[in-house]
């Protein structure tokens, strides 16, 4: 299975097939609009107007499952992030990236790719807040993971929330 196996929903809830993004470098992002890393959509606007002429999009997934921090229609949600960052590129219908009812797409790329965890002391208390939060291995941890895919439809990284825009822009380079 691939990527481009799925259909997803974009922000007008209109059916759109993951098969239109054939050939291109991809990040995934679960959004939001109320979230302290929100101000990332600015870092990723830099690097879709970077590099979206040589092949590379962003699909933004908004995600409420974090302390309801993307509330609102998803036309709320595009207004919001048209006019606070002047993100042009894809937006699609909010969505759970966790539990019995994530979106397939976020199930697969859960499933496909593990988070980079520290070891030591903050790995172990990582694991057990996560447990205690019953949040699975691979679970999304927080609004703003990102997933880079390449050319061929395969994920080759996760990045935590943490994780700034531009601290993935050579890496995006590389697949292009």
């Amino acid at each position: 299975m691939k990527i481009y196996d799925f259909k997803v929903k974009d922000i007008e809830n209109n059916e759109v097939s993951l098969d239109r993004y054939k050939g291109k470098v991809l990040l995934i992002v679960n959004g939001a609009t109320g979230c302290g890393f929100t101000p990332q959509y600015d870092g990723l606007e830099a690097l879709y107007e970077k590099y979206k002429d040589k092949g590379f999009e962003i699909l933004d997934f908004p995600s409420n499952q974090f302390l309801a921090q993307a509330p609102g229609t998803n036309d709320e949600i595009a207004g919001f992030c048209k006019l606070n960052f002047g993100v042009s590129f894809d937006q699609f219908s909010k969505i759970d990236v966790n539990g019995k009812d994530a979106e397939p797409l976020y199930t697969y790329l859960k499933s496909s790719i593990d988070e980079t965890r520290n070891e030591g002391t903050v790995g172990f208390l990582a694991k057990v807040k996560d447990y205690i939060m019953g949040i699975g291995e691979n679970d999304i941890k927080w609004n703003f993971t990102k997933f880079l895919i390449d050319k061929e439809g395969n994920v080759v990284a996760r990045f935590a929330p943490n994780i700034k825009p531009e601290e993935i822009d050579e890496h995006i380079a590389k697949l292009l």
